[in-house]
């Protein structure tokens, strides 16, 4: 899978998943060149997620719920993932 099509299906699940409100995607595998899991080709990203279906959620439930969500590419396509998962701060 290219890149490009990583991100795009990394973002088509976390829609599908969560119905995030902001959903921000950086790809950080440059910064990582050299390293032995950029050899792979998979890559490495920081990822903010703001969903209302965190509410009420503990930080490790809410990123067990990412990674669940990517697993499969967690395992092929997604070296590393820096995740912030909240959710809505309330107004």
């Amino acid at each position: 899978m290219t890149p490009a099509a990583r991100e795009i299906e990394i973002h088509r699940r976390l829609a599908e998943t969560f119905d995030p409100i902001t959903c921000q995607l950086v790809d950080e595998s440059a910064a990582h060149a050299g390293h032995a899991g950029a050899a792979s080709g998979a890559g490495h990203y920081r990822l903010f997620l703001v969903s209302t279906r965190f509410s009420g959620l503990s930080r490790v439930h809410r990123h067990r719920l990412v990674y669940d969500c990517l697993r499969d590419m967690m395992l092929t396509e997604i070296h590393a993932l820096a995740l912030t998962a909240e959710a809505p701060t309330p107004a």
